[in-house]
C-alpha cells in the first residue's frame, strides 16, 4: 500500500541520520535532530508539532562541534540529550543541556555535561535508562559495553562498571529491556547478544546474522524486533529465540531501522535504503499456540501486516522516533536532513 505526501515536512541545512522523540517534554510534541556534515558546524535542531497539528516550529538550533552519528533524549529531563559524534577517525560522546532561553532568535550555545570519556574504540550508541529519574546510561562501543553513573549538577559522568565483548565480531548497537531494567541487548554482525547490567555478564544470545536494529516491545515482556540487512523484519519471543515468531518482508533495499509504538499493541515503524518507512500492524502469536512445529512450518504472516507505506522521501531514511506524548504520530529523517512528521491515525483498524 502506497501513501501519498501527507506528512509534515521541514528541512535541515545539512545531511542528518537521526532525530529521537522528547519524552520528557509532557506539553508539546516535541522531537530534536542532528545533522551530518562533514565540513560545516553541524546542529542540533529542536522541533515542535504546533497546536493546531499544522506546522513544524523550530524552538531550538544550537551549533555542534562534529558529526552527530547518533542522538538519545533524556527521558527525565527534556533540556538534556546524549549524542554520538565523530571528527575524522575519532569518535566520542557527550552529554547536552539546552540552555533555558531557546526560542529566542540568537539561540544560546549548548551546556557540556559531560564527555562518556572512556572510550577506547569506536562509539556506537549511548542508551538511557528506560523510564523515570535516574542517573543511569550505557554506552556501547565496538568492543565494550560502559555502565555510566550521571551527575548533572556536578557535571560529571563516571564509568560504575564495564566489560569487553570478547571474541564477539565488533558490537554495532542495542536497547535497553523497559520491562527488565538489568538487561540489555547488543547487536553484533552475526547475533543478538543479552548482558546483566548487574553483573555486565552474557546470559543469553540470538545466533542470526545481519542485524542492523533492534528494538523491544515496550507493551509486552519478551517481545524484540529486529531489522535485517536482508531486507525483512524478524518478531522474536525471547522465551523461544531459536527461531523468530514472525518474519515481515521488509524493505526493497536494506531495512535500517524498527520502533515498536509506545502504546498501539503491535504497530512497528520501519525505514530503509529503499527511501520508505512502512507501517506494519504484526503480535505474534500467544505463547500456548506457539510449537516449534507450527514455527518451522511458517514463522511468515498469512495476512498482509503492511499497513502504509511512505514514499515521499527521496534519500535513505536512517531515523524513526515515535511520539511518546502522541503515539499516534511519528518523525523521521531521511539523508538529505528532510523531516517528516505523520499521523497513522487514518491507518489504524477500526476497533
Amino acid at each position: 500500500m502506497q501513501g501519498g505526501s501527507t506528512g509534515i515536512g521541514y528541512g535541515l541545512k545539512y545531511q542528518a541520520r537521526c532525530i529521537a522523540d522528547v519524552k520528557a517534554d509532557t506539553d508539546h510534541t516535541s522531537f530534536i535532530a542532528g545533522t551530518l556534515s562533514l565540513k560545516e558546524e553541524n546542529e542540533v535542531h529542536l522541533i515542535r508539532f504546533s497546536s493546531g497539528g499544522t506546522e513544524l516550529v523550530c524552538e531550538g538550533l544550537f551549533s555542534h562541534p562534529n558529526e552527530i552519528w547518533d542522538l538519545s533524549s533524556c527521558p527525565f529531563d527534556q533540556r538534556i540529550f546524549s549524542t554520538v559524534f565523530s571528527s575524522g577517525e575519532t569518535y566520542g560522546a557527550a552529554i547536552w543541556q539546552i540552555p533555558e532561553l531557546y526560542g529566542e532568535l540568537n539561540s544560546p550555545q549548548l551546556e557540556h555535561i559531560g564527555s562518556l570519556d572512556a572510550l577506547n574504540s569506536k562509539i556506537k550508541c549511548t542508551l538511557w535508562w528506560p523510564s523515570g529519574r535516574h542517573d543511569k546510561l550505557i554506552s556501547i562501543d565496538e568492543q565494550n559495553l560502559y555502565l555510566w553513573s550521571l551527575d548533572t549538577l556536578k557535571k560529571t559522568a563516571q564509568v560504575q562498571s564495564q566489560e569487553s565483548a570478547g571474541m564477539l565480531p565488533y558490537l554495532s548497537g542495542g536497547a535497553w529491556d523497559p520491562h527488565d531494567v538489568n538487561s540489555i541487548a547488543s547487536t553484533c554482525e552475526s547475533s543478538i547478544q543479552f548482558w546483566d547490567l548487574r553483573t555486565m555478564k552474557k546470559t543469553n544470545s540470538i545466533e542470526h546474522a545481519h542485524i542492523r536494529n533492534v528494538d523491544y516491545d515496550t507493551k509486552k515482556k519478551y517481545v524484540l524486533v529486529t531489522a535485517e540487512d536482508e531486507s525483512g523484519i524478524h518478531i522474536w519471543d525471547l522465551r523461544m529465540h531459536k527461531i523468530p515468531s514472525l518474519e515481515l518482508p521488509g524493505h526493497s533495499h536494506w531495512t535500517w531501522a524498527v520502533r515498536c509504538n509506545p502504546e498501539y499493541d503491535g504497530l512497528i515503524l520501519s525505514a530503509g535504503t529503499d527511501s520508505a518507512v512502512n507501517l506494519w500492524l504484526a503480535s505474534p502469536p500467544r505463547t500456548d499456540d506457539l510449537s516449534s512445529e507450527s514455527l518451522v512450518e511458517s514463522p511468515t504472516m498469512q495476512v498482509d501486516p503492511l499497513l502504509n507505506s511512505y514514499s515521499d522521501y527521496e534519500d535513505s531514511v536512517y531515523g524513526l522516533a515515535w511520539s511518546s506524548r502522541e503515539p499516534w504520530i511519528f518523525a523521521s529523517v531521511s539523508y538529505d536532513g528532510r523531516v517528516v512528521v505523520e499521523s497513522v491515525k487514518p491507518h489504524l483498524p477500526k476497533k
